[in-house]
């Protein structure tokens, strides 16, 4: 059985096309299609449901310690009230997850992680107390089935949103968040943050206060035309950011330094897991990177094909690829041998044994 969130019924009216994602039964996309959901997003302001995304609370007097050691960014730098991305290394050199955690204070914290790896991600962090800290007073709570999430993406989502609460969203900066009543419903984490690179919040509340939250922003939504946004659009709009996905472009055999993510590794600032690992291969350098291309002829490059040089060696692979609805270009990322990821390298995607040039960007 698919799981389902606060929404799953308000999807299947709509006639959204639905199919498993991560255990969910989601929308992919509605009858608007990809091409026209990505270019509301861009332009205006477009709702995704994201209550399949998983939220694990760590409280405690070490709290701080606990994520100092499980992840590889510095979370003692920011400030209560901000929020922060980072990865967990798995002690093998590579990434359990990418998540957000938000400091309420140094002892009380939230994360935020990927849908398909909840069960994963609990494990882990459950196995790392029980390894390390299991004399702290550290307590860890999977809220994940207690919250709805919803992600509000546009140029126009800030002033459709200020009509349903009277915090002041212009004042919450980016990676920012706050706990205010919104639509009627107290307590409400209203978050300056999300994967579209359109601006916007993503709010977090109780799952069975979803269906109001959901009525109230397209009630005072319609002048501002706002529309329910399924996966496959919020895919094309996070890659047209560079915006890395767990399970394609990182994953357990990729470390963060070959993803492009050295600047979430803070190598000297304090012990975690894998920093010795990570310091020695920043020294060697690493064997192959996470690069972005754009195709130079019509092409639509896809997960899993080879990348090749000129003379059609394969050196390397591509992890996402679409083609842009917007400018209908083919783009892409994908990890090739380090002496070919250079900015405007020529590079060839092998699609039905053609060769199509691409241009690293």
């Amino acid at each position: 059985m698919l799981k389902t969130t606060p929404f799953t019924d308000i999807h299947i009216a709509l006639g959204a096309k639905m199919a498993e994602f991560a255990g969910f039964n989601m929308p992919i996309q509605y009858p608007t299609g990809i091409n026209q959901e990505h270019m509301i997003v861009r332009e205006g302001v477009g709702v995704f449901d994201v209550s399949h995304m998983g939220e694990f609370w760590v409280k405690g007097e070490k709290a701080l310690d606990f994520l100092q050691y499980i992840t590889t960014n510095d979370l003692s730098v920011i400030p209560a009230g901000k929020c922060q991305y980072t990865c967990m290394p798995n002690g093998k050199g590579g990434i359990v997850d990418d998540l957000i955690i938000y400091k309420y204070s140094t002892t009380k914290y939230l994360m935020v992680v990927n849908a398909g790896n909840i069960d994963k991600d609990w494990n882990w962090v459950n196995h790392i107390k029980d390894l390390r800290f299991q004399d702290s007073d550290i307590r860890l709570e999977n809220a994940s089935e207690r919250y709805g999430q919803l992600a509000v993406q546009g140029p126009k989502a800030t002033e459709l949103l200020q009509l349903l609460t009277d915090a002041d969203l212009k004042s919450i900066d980016y990676y920012a968040f706050r706990e205010w009543s919104f639509a009627g419903v107290p307590g409400v984490i209203l978050s300056n943050t999300g994967y579209t690179g359109a601006g916007g919040f993503e709010l977090y509340f109780p799952a069975d206060k979803g269906k109001q939250i959901w009525d109230a922003l397209f009630e005072v939504g319609k002048p501002f035309g706002l529309a329910p946004i399924g996966l496959g659009a919020r895919d094309s709009l996070r890659l047209e950011k560079w915006y890395c996905l767990y399970g394609h472009d990182i994953d357990d055999t990729t470390s963060p330094l070959e993803a492009g993510l050295g600047w979430i590794t803070k190598l000297d600032a304090k012990e975690f897991i894998d920093r010795d690992f990570l310091k020695a291969q920043k020294a060697e350098g690493v064997k192959r990177k996470l690069v972005h291309f754009e195709c130079l002829e019509r092409a639509i490059p896809r997960n899993g094909y080879e990348i090749c040089n000129a003379e059609g060696e394969t050196i390397g692979n591509v992890t996402s690829g679409i083609m842009l609805p917007n400018t209908k270009v083919g783009i892409g990322m994908g990890y090739v041998k380090t002496e070919y990821a250079k900015k405007g390298e020529t590079i060839y995607i092998k699609i039905r044994e053609k060769l199509q040039p691409a241009k690293i960007v």
